[in-house]
């Protein structure tokens, strides 16, 4: 078996035109390799059909494992995206193990660390639902030849590594378009972090369709922070105070909305008689709250689907058409939005 493996090796570096030493490096996650050399044995790699022993680990159970990695569970968007990864997980035989990091981050290892620990546990894969893994994880990850998967990034991920997002641009707009043609003209923004890729998407969605009615965006309606409740509490405080205040708001996130209905109640607002509210991601908890919430859906356990079916076709060396894939987003309007008070259509 040794001398298969050497044998194997040596035929993977003649084909590439390198050395053995070279083709171990890559196998190993080495850094002292050029991009250009390890792209040029990954693809001899993945030609050859050689199995590196990632490739061919099963943990203790005798089943492939892939993890998924999320900040925490603590939200309708989290559970719905796993339920998608466990289902096809069922289908696929393949045993999900599950990580949350927390408020703090992935762990105190370097990124170097982190992957060799998915390695040494046996790891064939790896699906990121969190800020805690950076460029440098992700760098770390793809040397090892770890498959990986982000879903919905905060920040652009490298190039070589598959992302599965939705819309958000149009998303954005659908929602905001929705409550232009409701009659609203004052309408606030409530987000998520500044620098989040998704959440600049639904920020320009939003202003592209107020521009393209001749509305002014004004930016003490746009309300920047995190995509929980407690800041769309806050930020329902915050527009309160403006002397013109808004008629509607689109808020970025199921969970940013609910954040206003709560505030809503305590100011003794009613949504939708006095302010119409739109949230984004389509959870259960839209349906079930009260008023029902127009959100625009994303397919989140259809995203978890085709993150783990994406792992799936890297583990088996195919080449993928796109390393980065959208989802369509769909309006659905319920109980939370209405023409604003003395509205009279022309």
């Amino acid at each position: 078996m040794e001398q298969q493996e050497k044998l194997t090796l040596a035929a993977v570096a003649r084909e590439a035109g390198v050395s053995a030493p070279t083709v171990s490096k890559v196998i190993n996650g080495r850094d002292d390799v050029s991009a250009d050399t390890r792209a040029k044995v990954l693809t001899v790699l993945a030609r050859t059909g050689y199995k590196s022993p990632l490739q061919q680990r099963r943990n203790v159970s005798g089943r492939q494992a892939v993890e998924i990695v999320f900040d925490s569970l603590n939200s309708a968007y989290a559970v719905e995206v796993l339920n998608g990864v466990l289902e096809y997980a069922a289908e696929s035989d393949i045993e999900v193990l599950l990580n949350v990091t927390g408020k703090q981050g992935a762990s105190t290892l370097t990124a170097e660390q982190r992957a060799q620990r998915i390695i040494d546990e046996g790891r064939c894969g790896m699906i990121v639902v969190t800020s805690a893994f950076g460029a440098a994880h992700l760098d770390a990850f793809h040397r090892r030849g770890i498959p990986v998967v982000v879903i919905d990034p905060l920040n652009p991920p490298p190039g070589d590594v598959v992302s599965v997002g939705t819309t958000n641009w149009a998303g954005g707009k659908d929602a905001t378009s929705h409550l232009l043609e409701l009659g609203h003209r004052r309408i606030a923004y409530i987000g998520g972090p500044d620098a989040a890729e998704c959440n600049q998407a639904r920020l320009h969605g939003y202003m592209a369709a107020l521009r393209a009615e001749g509305v002014p965006v004004e930016d003490q309606y746009i309300i920047s922070g995190h995509f929980r409740s407690e800041h769309g509490a806050n930020g329902m405080k915050a527009l309160l105070q403006l002397e013109q205040r808004p008629t509607a708001i689109f808020a970025a996130s199921d969970s940013i909305a609910l954040g206003v209905l709560a505030e809503a109640r305590r100011q003794k607002i009613r949504v939708p008689e006095d302010m119409s509210l739109v949230g984004f991601d389509g959870t259960y908890q839209a349906e079930e709250s009260v008023p029902a919430l127009t959100s625009v859906t994303q397919p989140l356990q259809e995203m978890g689907r085709a993150a783990l079916r994406f792992i799936l076709r890297q583990m088996r060396g195919e080449v993928l058409d796109s390393r980065r894939v959208e989802l369509v987003t769909r309006l659905v309007v319920r109980e939370s939005t209405a023409p604003p008070r003395d509205y009279q259509r022309g």
